[in-house]
């Protein structure tokens, strides 16, 4: 079948609009702040509570009486302390905006005595407990193997978001696959797998 030379232009453009309009819609939508601003590589932010009353903002604490290393991510105890801002960085560290059930590190902000980092990671299972602890001392980016405990993801929970471990960035791994919740363990509001997500909102520091 002949087609129309003066056609063709506006069939590949028809053509080259659809795989666009087609790429675009596969991309998850971004994640916005309080303000309803998106979220970006790099920039600072305070993870906080959507439920009032239950404590504040995230901050890193070490359990036990020793000083080092800081091993917990926790929720500080007043509503009114909006703890210490963190950044995230996506998978592929050139998209400059945070997207829904995309994988990501999350970092903190903050300056440590402790020699460590202060990136998030999920620690080992936990036989006195019986959890899952989010900790400190990931390593940022170099998605695979070596890195699955590094990875979380921010999704969509009613007109809010929750945090969750789920991590994609290795076709061949197992993993678990567990929103993010809060365990109080002697007092202190940790931050670990749970079947009861901890509804949460961002705020550019």
């Amino acid at each position: 079948m002949k087609i129309n030379q003066l056609f063709l232009p506006f069939l590949i453009l028809a053509i080259s609009s659809n795989s666009f309009l087609s790429s675009a819609a596969e991309s998850p939508p971004e994640v916005v702040d309080i303000d309803g601003k998106i979220l970006r590589t790099g920039v600072d932010y305070y993870i906080l509570p959507v439920v009032r009353g239950r404590g504040g903002g995230l901050t890193m604490d070490s359990i036990g009486d020793k000083i080092c290393p800081l091993d917990a991510v926790v929720q500080e105890h007043h509503e009114i302390d909006q703890g210490l801002p963190l950044t995230f960085t996506p998978v592929n560290p050139k998209k400059g905006v945070i997207r829904e059930s995309t994988d990501l590190n999350i970092i903190f902000s903050a300056n440590s005595i402790c020699v460590q980092t202060t990136q998030w990671k999920l620690d080992d299972f936990d036989e006195i407990t019986g959890q899952y602890f989010i900790t400190l001392g990931g390593t940022q980016g170099n998605p695979g193997r070596e890195t699955i405990s590094n990875w979380f993801k921010i999704e969509k929970f009613d007109r809010d978001y929750k945090l969750l471990y789920c991590p994609t960035v290795c076709d061949f791994c197992k993993v678990i696959c567990r929103d993010i919740g809060i365990f109080i363990q002697d007092g202190v509001r940790r931050l670990a797998l749970s079947d009861v997500p901890f509804k949460v909102m961002f705020k550019k520091a």
